[in-house]
């Protein structure tokens, strides 16, 4: 077989995402219902029609790519959880970061290829390219020819046999605005906590959700009088085979304590925990509150940097 036709059948699939646009129309059946929704509010409904005409255009230019390539699927993203990829699948995503982010933790190593549908609205940090440059980098993909940036990824693996993996962050807690209750252990240490939940950061998302808890905890320290600086937190590569938690709002009793807050979690020292939330209990990844795991008392999760990394061409 030659090189060119090895390629060609190698399998692209394009995973994308509804607009705000269509989400509205979902929930109030027509467009004029949505667009009186919006306007009812004070908002502008022509920014929600350019953001679903642009999306519409970029997916216009990038089927026509696929097209051309051969063999492809389009994949909506709330399908993702129970979609079968195949090892010899190049992936495309069409979207925001966030849309790269929950495509790259269901796979399992294989290339994944970032389009940005609008550059204007969007920055685009894992969406280096655009729709129009597809068709190009198509055949230096198929046959590994481009290079790709290496994405480590947090995973928690429950008791009961049960993975979740995370490209941003984990988050393990409570379902609603109650205490979580649990065990943590790490290294040799270990305590009984209650707080609003833990953060388990990879190095792509501790310029998020991560970094933001700590600027808060930094600010409040020095709001006290205690000495520190803005410039102690600094973010990790995305490619370091580390994790970082941060237990968020620890609250001391009795029964509880809160000195193990924060920690590097390295491939060979995961971190444990186990849950006393009767139940409301989950765990869930990269804010897809929806795609979550159930961590109800007695269930233990170890969390530790996966095994397989995220690979983003770039």
């Amino acid at each position: 077989m030659s090189n060119t036709a090895s390629q060609g059948e190698r399998r692209v699939v394009l995973v994308t995402r509804r607009t705000r646009l269509d989400d509205l129309i979902a929930r109030y059946n027509t467009l004029g219902q949505a667009r009186f929704y919006v306007e009812h509010l004070g908002a502008d409904f022509t920014d929600y029609l350019k953001e679903s005409e642009a999306y519409a255009a970029s997916l216009r230019l990038t089927v026509q790519a696929l097209q051309a390539w051969g063999r492809y699927q389009i994949v909506d993203r709330s399908l993702l959880a129970n979609f079968v990829f195949d090892p010899s699948d190049i992936v495309v995503a069409l979207g925001q970061d966030g849309l790269v982010a929950n495509t790259m933790k269901y796979l399992e190593g294989q290339s994944l290829v970032g389009l940005n549908p609008e550059p204007s609205r969007w920055d685009g940090v894992l969406l280096p390219f655009q729709p129009v440059d597809l068709g190009k980098i198509l055949p230096g993909v198929a046959a590994d020819q481009r290079d790709t940036r290496s994405v480590t990824m947090a995973e928690a693996r429950l008791s009961d046999g049960q993975v979740l993996r995370a490209v941003n962050d984990l988050f393990i807690g409570p379902r609603s605005h109650t205490s979580a209750l649990y065990e943590l252990t790490h290294g040799a240490k270990a305590e009984f906590q209650s707080s609003s939940g833990l953060i388990v950061s990879t190095g792509l998302g501790s310029t998020a959700w991560l970094k933001s808890i700590v600027t808060g905890s930094l600010a409040i320290a020095r709001t006290l009088g205690t000495p520190s600086s803005a410039k102690a937190y600094q973010p990790m590569p995305w490619e370091e085979r580390a994790l970082v938690f941060a237990v968020r709002e620890p609250f001391p009793t009795r029964t509880s304590q809160a000195t193990l807050v924060y920690g590097r979690v390295q491939p060979g020292d995961p971190l444990k925990v186990r849950s006393r939330m009767p139940n409301n209990g989950i765990i869930f990844s990269d804010g897809m509150e929806t795609d979550y795991l159930q961590f109800t008392a007695g269930m233990e999760a170890i969390i530790a940097p996966s095994k397989i990394s995220g690979q983003l061409v770039v």
